[in-house]
């Protein structure tokens, strides 16, 4: 491709995101419209397309990015550091979302610690900010490398004393390990891996034996304490293995005996990330070309028809991510960036998709953003008109969206309200090309 960028691809990741965003921030969640809904078990909705369209999206880029560095001369070791650093930020980044935003602080602990907590947080993202900013082309020139150096240092820093304070007031015995940062951040690793160090054929190899490995242990071995095997939620054995290793305490809140991110369903979500390794690898070889559209279309019938097949025997199932649904969502996803590829790179109809290319370009960022706005606006306590208490969140919903539309209605309608609140918030940077990254 000439190391040109894959504009399709930003727009398609701008949807996904824009998506996420929307499924994650109703109004209320007791008035939802079923399709802005997951799946209660079997079964799939548009919003249990949204987060296998990320990790596809990742693996997308996988062979992009990393087959441009090293095309450049960067060696294995390298690129195996700045892989191992980024998987870790990513990583922390979700454990951090998962604690914000009162970190577990023990009952008894005074309030001015836990203000002291957020001034050091406000010091750390702006000194992230910052650091990103002095990362643009613009900014790489000697001058500015001592300044990059000094808020890299002032991050760290500030993360020691935030651990330094956890390990005496914090208490993270309820901290859930698992979350959707976390399994991007082990698909990412594992993805980047397989790509660096085999070849094509032994990818293909390995995603497949993912996949029918994955299924025999869901549907073949017997589940302890229950004697059989079985894809119930708490009888499966990806929730038995969750709870051996990290106990119930450490699970997703709402269930506590089993994880929609749970470690062993991390197993087929890397096979979700190897169709977009070889989806990007196939756009690299094609280049911009209608055999490469051609290519995503095709590829993408078979998928979806073969994850349709397989539902029938290994039931398609976001909370689980079974094989049956890598397929089917990897062959929508391909369907998807078809699209996008046919219209943006080929057709050259990118005017209108210019929203979703400002989402695509600082998806980790805006994405984070709004895990924090969300709960920080739920966590501000106001007064509605009887002198009641309760959070911004709440009185946005009720006194601006419930006046005038029904309650599903209203639901859906602050959902958009957030996601143009996080674009605007999201387009300044993108006018000023300042993007964030890990």
């Amino acid at each position: 491709m000439n190391n040109q960028r894959l504009v399709s691809l930003d727009i398609f990741r701008g949807i996904t995101i824009a998506g996420m965003i929307l499924v994650n921030n109703p109004g209320t969640w007791s008035e939802v419209y079923p399709p802005l809904l997951h799946a209660e078990w079997h079964g799939c909705t548009p919003t249990d397309w949204v987060f296998p369209f990320f990790l596809f999206i990742m693996g997308v880029a996988v062979p992009l990015a990393l087959g441009r560095r090293k095309d450049q001369g960067a060696s294995n070791s390298i690129l195996i550091q700045k892989l191992i650093t980024r998987t870790l930020i990513i990583f922390g980044l979700g454990l951090f979302l998962a604690a914000f935003p009162d970190f577990g602080f023990k009952a008894d602990e005074p309030a001015t610690l836990k203000k002291i907590l957020y001034v050091i947080l406000a010091l750390v993202m702006l000194a992230v900010f910052g650091r990103g900013i002095l990362q643009q082309k613009r900014y790489q020139s000697a001058p500015y490398d001592r300044q990059r150096k000094i808020l890299g240092y002032s991050v760290l820093a500030a993360i020691v004393l935030m651990v330094i304070l956890g390990f005496s007031h914090y208490d993270l015995s309820q901290l859930r390990i698992p979350g959707v940062l976390q399994r991007i951040a082990l698909v990412y690793f594992f993805c980047s891996l397989i790509f660096l160090y085999t070849n094509q054929r032994t990818q293909y190899i390995i995603t497949i034996a993912l996949l029918i490995g994955y299924w025999g242990l869901m549907t073949l071995v017997p589940v302890p304490g229950y004697g059989v095997p079985s894809l119930d939620p708490e009888a499966n054995i990806g929730a038995w293995f969750d709870r051996l290793l990290l106990g119930t305490q450490h699970l997703w809140s709402q269930s506590k005996t089993w994880d929609p991110e749970g470690l062993l369903s991390t197993i087929p979500a890397i096979g979700t990330g190897m169709l977009g390794v070889f989806t990007g690898s196939w756009l690299l070889k094609k280049e911009r070309s209608y055999e490469a559209v051609t290519g995503l279309f095709v590829a993408g019938v078979i998928l979806t028809a073969l994850g349709l097949v397989w539902d029938v025997a290994f039931p398609i199932n976001k909370k689980l991510w079974t094989s049956s649904y890598v397929l089917y969502t990897g062959g929508l996803a391909l369907l998807f960036l078809g699209i996008c590829y046919w219209a943006i790179d080929l057709k050259g109809w990118s005017s209108r998709s210019k929203p979703f290319q400002v989402f695509g370009m600082n998806a980790l960022f805006v994405y984070v953003l709004s895990g924090l706005v969300s709960k920080l606006m739920y966590m501000i306590p106001v007064s509605n008109a009887g002198n009641e208490s309760m959070s911004l969140g709440s009185w946005i919903y009720q006194n601006f969206y419930l006046q005038f539309l029904n309650a599903k209605a209203a639901s859906l309608a602050f959902a958009i309200g957030f996601v143009l609140m996080m674009y605007l918030a999201n387009l300044l940077l993108f006018r000023k090309k300042i993007y964030i990254k890990v």
